[in-house]
């Protein structure tokens, strides 16, 4: 689990969040939405045990997640064997990690605490609302569904879904274009670098959660509008009614 950050406010840097002034939200999965350290321990380990490698621990992989399950798998053998992996064993672990990754997705997750409130007054409030992860399509969908959460979601895009991914701002970019809102009136909530990197660069808004992963670095020091400690605090970021 992340350590416990700092409170913040839902006003920062200068930025209101009258949620009436934007058409959608851009919302990321892991470490955003749903706490899936323990799915990835226990589906790397299987994969680990296949490969005859020693295992990792939730602290090593809370590091290492978040910048699609290549860049996770290969951190992972890296870590494990103290040198850099030939393709030929990525392409195995890959093969292995799928596997597993399948069979147990959302068996060792859970939905973080105020993110059903959060969706939900978002979604009152008429914001439509896309999905937007590193994750690919196949685990993300599933797991989605599993937590009860796939049916806030107009559109569901995985790491796999474009030629890049977050921090590059063309998934952003891409989904803006699918919702068919600016950028500008288009909000990222997400819990890393990556996801304030390509809202930047997007010109998306963007706030960040002070519980996610961010790759084991505190979350104060990335460039963002806004902090929350749960998208529960969304809520208060809703007039009574949009103009």
């Amino acid at each position: 689990m992340a350590d416990v950050r700092e409170p913040y406010s839902i006003v920062l840097n200068s930025f209101s969040f009258d949620l009436s002034t934007f058409d959608a939200a851009i919302v990321d999965l892991d470490g955003t939405m749903v706490d899936t350290i323990g799915d990835f321990v226990v589906a790397l380990n299987l994969m680990l045990d296949d490969l005859s490698l020693s295992h990792v621990t939730a602290k090593d992989v809370e590091s290492m997640v978040g910048k699609g399950s290549e860049h996770l798998i290969r951190s992972t053998l890296c870590h494990v064997r103290g040198s850099d992996a030939d393709e030929a064993l990525c392409d195995a672990a890959w093969r292995h990690y799928t596997r597993h990754y399948l069979a147990i997705n959302g068996q060792h997750s859970a939905v973080y605490p105020g993110v059903v409130e959060g969706l939900e007054a978002m979604r009152a409030k008429g914001i439509r609302l896309a999905c937007l992860t590193n994750k690919p399509n196949d685990f993300a969908k599933p797991l989605l569904a599993a937590k009860g959460l796939d049916g806030y979601f107009e559109f569901v895009f995985g790491g796999d879904a474009f030629e890049r991914k977050k921090p590059d701002p063309l998934p952003l970019l891409k989904t803006c274009e699918a919702l068919g809102t600016s950028p500008a009136r288009t909000l990222m909530v997400g819990d890393s670098s990556n996801d304030a990197q390509a809202a930047r660069a997007a010109g998306c808004p963007v706030v960040l959660v002070t519980y996610g992963y961010n790759h084991g670095e505190p979350i104060k020091y990335v460039d963002a509008d806004a902090f929350v400690d749960s998208l529960a605090e969304l809520r208060s970021a809703c007039p009574e009614e949009r103009p």
